[in-house]
């Protein structure tokens, strides 16, 4: 839950990899060189300033970072290469993997969260989306220290009033302690916790819910979800409505996607709108307005106040659909299904965790240096992506993993997913200007001159890359061969002399 405006919303500076449309941007700006002598001068500044008034002499030095970290200004200037579609978005959030996982912590967790939900008001599944979009229930917490992320971006670039003022939070949230320093990891920009608060809505609306004398949203489930529970009801949520739902349009409607310009029920009834599957609307949503993440050809919702509170969370459309999405799926413990009735307008979807992950051990094994296999696509992913998109002769190559780069990747390298259909196993080899027209495996070869057999035969990027990896300095041998009990030699990242 970054949050950068005084609403506690995230701004559009760290949103642009939310966005519905797909265009390119400039790649990762290099880390600025940060003078240390500028930073602490700018310390000694800020330990008198109003802002710090509160937080004593022994806090201060006792937490105040010995140099500033440039990644987290890199992180601030940084516009991703790619801002993801819809359908690329919710599909890593809310997948098979993240269902189960929120059906299994909603059983863990049962009586907590009915204690929370009489309190509050907030449904349990509500709650359960927040925390499974937010840290994929406590597994991602964030690893970036925050004194000295605060600190810096206290100290460089934007938006410094604002930092500084997280920065003074987070040390008081210490000095209270509510939370161990050593426990004060997040993003980079300062969110930290089961479920991401930044240190002034912590201070603003955490609570101890679990009777310790702490507010720790850390190390305590009970604390982090009633606080989310205390945000969501702070921010208009309304108990005993849903958030909304997917909806028909009706074929004689045309209107933009406007979630804020709500209506009563009963208009949307007298205009011909039902639930997606064609039932009536319900009568359980006091107001809707119409959101149409993917224009009047994709998925339609008639969202309420509880979708706007989910939004407040972190100002993004998609997101909240997510949160929305994801708490639907647990409520119905239904994880083999996370589509909507209607379906995106692509004939290219996007992929899963799982899928990334695929994805991402396929390349490592033909020899690309992609880094860590995360199910994170980042910029190394899609420049491998690009490379093998090249030399497969798939053009645009614009590095996007969506399910037809997974169809294709993974019959070529022999570990087409046991879910993939014979039909979806014929599909990959694709002419040279489209994914969408079958070739056989002579004209695949063809392409590049070459017989079928031919083309089959690839270099040894294996050997390429570990023998370029025991060529850098300070490495020795930085990937080495590992074949799997299934019979597939992979790729492995090894520590230095391991």
């Amino acid at each position: 839950m970054t949050r950068f405006a005084p609403s506690l919303a995230l701004s559009t500076l760290a949103v642009g990899l939310l966005g519905i449309t797909s265009t390119a941007h400039a790649g990762k700006p290099p880390a600025p060189n940060l003078s240390n002598a500028e930073f602490q001068q700018c310390l000694d500044t800020l330990k008198n300033s109003s802002k710090f008034r509160s937080v004593d002499s022994f806090t201060f030095n006792t937490h105040r970072p010995t140099q500033p970290d440039p990644s987290v200004i890199q992180s601030l200037n940084y516009q991703p290469e790619f801002q993801k579609d819809t359908w690329d978005y919710l599909s890593s959030l809310v997948d098979e993997e993240r269902v189960i996982d929120g059906i299994q912590a909603k059983r863990q967790w049962a009586d907590t969260l009915r204690q929370i939900e009489a309190r509050y008001g907030v449904k349990a599944e509500h709650v359960l989306g927040v925390w499974g979009v937010e840290s994929n229930f406590g597994q991602t917490l964030g690893k970036k220290p925050l004194f000295e992320s605060l600190a810096t971006l206290s100290c460089f670039d934007r938006r410094q009033s604002y930092f500084r003022g997280e920065f003074a939070n987070a040390l008081k949230i210490v000095q209270r302690g509510d939370v161990s320093a050593s426990d004060m990891t997040g993003s980079w920009a300062g969110a930290f916790g089961q479920t991401q608060f930044m240190p002034s809505t912590y201070l603003d609306l955490a609570v101890d819910f679990d009777g310790d004398g702490r507010r720790d949203l850390v190390n305590s489930v009970p604390d982090a979800l009633a606080s989310t529970a205390n945000f969501l009801d702070n921010r208009g949520y309304r108990s005993g409505e849903p958030w909304g739902y997917e909806v028909k349009i009706p074929a004689v409607y045309w209107g933009a996607s406007d979630r804020k310009n709500k209506n009563c029920m009963s208009y949307w009834r007298d205009k011909g709108f039902t639930l997606a599957d064609g039932r009536p609307l319900p009568y359980d949503l006091s107001s809707a307005g119409l959101l149409l993440p993917a224009g009047q050809d994709g998925p339609a919702f008639l969202v309420g106040k509880n979708f706007d509170a989910f939004y407040s969370y972190n100002a993004s459309e998609n997101y909240a659909l997510a949160i929305a999405h994801l708490s639907d799926l647990i409520e119905k413990e239904q994880s083999y299904k996370t589509d909507f009735i209607t379906p995106w307008p692509t004939d290219d979807p996007g992929i899963s965790r799982r899928q990334a992950r695929e994805i991402q051990q396929a390349l490592l094994n033909a020899g690309y240096d992609i880094g860590e296999v995360d199910g994170i696509i980042g910029d190394n992913t899609r420049t491998a992506i690009r490379q093998y998109q090249t030399s497969q002769g798939v053009f645009p190559a614009d590095g996007r993993a969506g399910q037809k780069f997974y169809r294709l990747i993974m019959a070529n390298s022999g570990n087409m997913s046991s879910n993939t259909s014979p039909t979806n196993r014929s599909s990959v080899w694709q002419s040279p200007n489209t994914y969408g027209q079958p070739a056989s495996a002579t004209e695949y070869g063809n392409r590049y001159g070459q017989s079928a057999s031919q083309s089959s035969s690839q270099p040894d990027r294996m050997a390429t890359l570990i023998k370029q990896s025991g060529q850098q300095d300070g490495y020795n041998n930085r990937y080495r061969r590992v074949v799997g009990a299934d019979g597939v030699t992979r790729l492995i990242r090894v520590d230095d002399g391991q």
